[in-house]
């Protein structure tokens, strides 16, 4: 499983799943599942971690600490 850390940083930003799925227009539960490891975040839609980028003020590659050619 890949290290992802979309739960970290959105905490970090103090906002809830929800706020979180407003502020990027993308559904909390797909939220929920990248964080729960439900979905694999590997396998994600490019245009949603970008939303969800945007919305948290980071990069994409933030979302994965141990990868480094992302």
């Amino acid at each position: 499983m890949v290290d992802f850390n979309l739960k970290e940083i959105r905490k970090k930003r103090g906002l809830t799943r929800k706020e979180l799925a407003i502020k990027s227009e993308t559904n909390e539960q797909t939220i929920f599942a990248l964080e729960s490891g439900k979905n694999n975040p590997s396998e994600a839609k490019i245009s949603t971690l970008i939303k969800l980028a945007k919305a948290l003020k980071c990069k994409v590659r933030d979302f994965y600490p141990n990868e480094r050619d992302i």
